[in-house]
């Protein structure tokens, strides 16, 4: 991996080496996540029944006749989920730590990315860390899903030639801290995340420099800047190129591959629209995209320069690490430097299926690791305590493992609010278990080539075949793949085994 340190350019990360130190990875300790002996079955969205009657009187079926399917009924509030936990231990060397984003759920999700940034943060805070998320204000945010919500400060930042007025607020989510960035221009205006009417590329741009201008304006000065996937990958540039030559001395930078797919393409001219002259970064040692070396124009990648420029680099598996040291273009970009690239030794313990602890992207997650540009392959996990079936507020009956009853309950929910089972199964406030005795696959994706549709398209018609029930969920952004699987559940949505709904983003 290269670095911008690697001697053509040099930065003041290399100075004071006690104070380079990033995430370094700690021993998990394991959770208890449900106290056994006290656990209650919740029924219905809030309601709760006892430890030994699940209360099904007390639910409202679902059925495929509503006028409102169960999807869109009123749920309790999105951040009604568990606080962050605190009997977990402290770290005795705390960090402040923002996250620059341009996702995070659950009220600006569209994949993984938003439940990593969202898992790992309150990860940190549990540890005892001081954590901010700062993410655009998107139009699509609804305010209500935000508790505390005040604007902090009104200030300017660069674009294209002008300084922007743009409003900083500042609320809770999940229990996180979260900084909104909301420019006066047109960026971030639109009916979802992403697919506004502004070009999302110069957006992020402006994103990324107006993070760091409200950092230096407000004097805030972070530990660790964690930047994530191309669209905040311009950030690094700015922080070492500019911003260091002002005030902003402190913070070192973390850049998070979710997936190399997205390389932030990015022309010169495009660049210079935040403040750096493009120019500059065209070469193969900075930020060119090597696959356009000898077209005209060249361009540039923002997920490249983001490498390049950061102190450290995560990805989210050690499987992903291998993949993109062997495969793809930016490989080049890692090998160049692989002097640089020092696996730590707790890493190459997980790549030998030594002490892994599958959580740990959420419990030891990046707790300082050594700055000496080391890439790191980390598995991703889940927040175990918002993803808690035992306490989940969404779930009409609550389980765990010595209880699971209710998850019976919630598989015959779903099966009824779909119509893959009938109305008649519940009887005497049992549910009968003819219709639970059917497999019932759930797969929810993005309907993109990555993700591997004749897998998906074949598992749809094998369930069939073998009598199982299977239910799909996602969009795709092509149009040719998105019309398939219009074309499939139109096919198989009427009848009593499969369900294709194309509605999530």
């Amino acid at each position: 991996m290269e670095c911008a340190f690697t001697g053509k350019i040099s930065h003041p990360c290399l100075v004071n080496s006690s104070k380079v130190l990033l995430y370094r990875r700690k021993e998990m300790r394991t959770q208890r996540l449900y106290p056994s002996t006290r656990f209650k079955v919740q029924v219905g969205f809030g309601k709760q029944g006892s430890s030994t009657d699940v209360g099904l009187e007390k639910i409202v079926w679902p059925s495929p006749n509503d006028e409102i399917p169960f999807w869109k009924k009123n749920f309790p509030s999105w951040d009604t989920g568990p606080a962050v936990p605190v009997d977990i231990k402290k770290d005795s060397d705390l960090m402040h730590i923002i996250h620059v984003t341009a996702e995070m759920a659950p009220i600006a999700k569209v994949g993984g990315l938003g439940d990593v940034v969202t898992g790992l943060a309150r990860a940190c805070l549990s540890r005892g860390h001081s954590v901010e998320i700062m993410l655009p204000f998107y139009e699509c945010i609804q305010k209500q899903q935000i508790t505390d919500l005040v604007l902090l400060t009104n200030y300017n930042s660069y674009h294209d030639g002008n300084w922007i007025p743009t409003n900083a607020y500042r609320g809770i989510v999940s229990d996180i801290p979260v900084i909104f960035i909301e420019p006066s221009n047109h960026f971030f205006k639109g009916r979802q995340v992403y697919g506004g009417s502004y070009n999302e590329l110069e957006a992020y741009l402006f994103f990324s420099r107006a993070c760091l201008e409200w950092m230096q304006v407000t004097g805030t000065q972070p530990d660790i800047i964690h930047v994530h996937e191309w669209q905040t990958g311009a950030l690094p540039l700015l922080y070492w190129d500019m911003y260091t030559h002002l005030s902003l001395k402190k913070p070192r930078i973390v850049s998070t591959i979710h997936n190399m797919e997205h390389y932030g393409e990015c022309r010169q001219e495009q660049l210079s629209k935040c403040g750096l002259d493009g120019s500059i970064y065209a070469t193969t040692d900075k930020a060119v995209d090597d696959r356009t070396i000898g077209h005209n124009p060249e361009r540039l990648s923002l997920l490249k320069g983001g490498i390049v420029y950061s102190n450290a680099v995560v990805t989210v598996s050690p499987t992903y690490l291998k993949e993109t040291l062997n495969s793809g273009w930016l490989a080049s970009t890692l090998i160049r430097s692989r002097d640089k690239i020092g696996l730590h030794p707790a890493i190459n313990r997980i790549e030998n299926g030594q002490n892994f602890q599958p959580l740990s992207i959420l419990s030891g997650f990046f707790i300082r690791i050594l700055c000496s540009l080391w890439y790191f392959g980390i598995l991703n996990g889940i927040d175990a305590y918002m993803w808690n079936p035992a306490i989940d507020v969404f779930l009409p009956a609550k389980f765990h493992a010595e209880r699971p009853k209710g998850k019976k309950i919630c598989k015959y929910y779903v099966q009824r609010g779909l119509g893959l089972a009938p109305e008649s199964t519940v009887a005497g406030h049992q549910v009968l278990d003819k219709p639970q005795k059917v497999p019932l696959i759930v797969c929810i994706t993005r309907l993109v080539a990555q993700k591997g549709l004749h897998l998906i398209t074949h598992a749809i018609k094998r369930t069939e075949e073998l009598g199982g029930q299977i239910v799909v969920l996602g969009t795709a952004s092509d149009g040719r793949v998105q019309n398939e699987f219009e074309g499939l559940a139109n096919l198989h949505n009427q009848g009593p085994n499969v369900r294709i709904l194309l509605m999530y983003r």
